[in-house]
């Protein structure tokens, strides 16, 4: 089998330093914006005319912290508990055998930056830095099916947390950022298997790291660092 290269045309800014607290899918936290810049070679005003056309894209780009040399046909979606085992083509976890990611996010807008043209998009779920392959317009009438099934994750797409927060502590955001961090917050970050109301967790955003713990279906932000 012949190896196929391929290389970045960019890279995503996003709050996300880390992968914990990242959404398991992209659209479910829309108030969360990230910046897609291209690399020096790529950043030609050409080659985004006609861009501004179309209100959502498709990014296609690496799990760059997943990268594995073996594989495994079957693996543990967090949303089943973490311990219910599904075949990796049944799935969008990261560990396949090419850790590829695919996620349709909105074009906020393009705007002109000293790095070039760069994408400020909405509802990604990329971590900071992640590589960025390619980019696609998304085609309404043809990239949705509204009567298609969700499989097995049909029954947890409405899964949601109450979140509480202190003013105080969210006024440390900008208000977009605050909407972000609620969402997010409200996705249940935690692993699925762990489930203890005295653990506290840290979730690193915006350069801060956000405490919080989980009690049932009610999150609480206890502080931040």
């Amino acid at each position: 089998m012949s190896e196929l290269v391929m290389r970045p045309i960019a890279h995503i800014r996003t709050d996300f330093p880390t992968k914990f607290g990242v959404p398991r899918q992209s659209g479910l936290v829309e108030a969360l914006e990230a910046t897609v810049v291209f690399e020096p070679e790529y950043r030609n005003a050409d080659a985004l005319r006609g861009l501004e056309g179309y209100s959502h894209v498709w990014l296609i780009w690496q799990f760059s912290e997943a990268v594995r040399e073996t594989w495994s046909p079957t693996v543990r979606p967090p949303r089943l508990g973490g311990n219910t085992r599904m075949g990796v083509f049944a799935t969008r976890s990261p560990f396949r055998p090419n850790a590829i990611g695919l996620s349709s996010v909105k074009l906020e807008r393009i705007e002109q930056t000293d790095e070039g043209a760069v994408l400020v998009v909405s509802g990604a779920d990329l971590m900071n830095g992640t590589p960025i392959l390619d980019i696609k317009p998304y085609l309404p009438f043809t990239d949705s099916h509204p009567d298609a099934t969700g499989g097995f994750a049909e029954p947890v797409r409405d899964y949601a947390l109450e979140v509480t927060c202190d003013p105080e502590i969210l006024a440390a955001f900008s208000p977009t950022q605050q909407a972000a961090l609620l969402g997010v917050l409200a996705q249940d970050p935690r692993p699925s298997y762990q489930d203890d109301p005295d653990r506290i967790y840290g979730l690193p955003f915006a350069g801060k790291d956000v405490k919080f713990t989980v009690n049932g279906t009610q999150l609480t932000v206890i502080g931040m660092e």
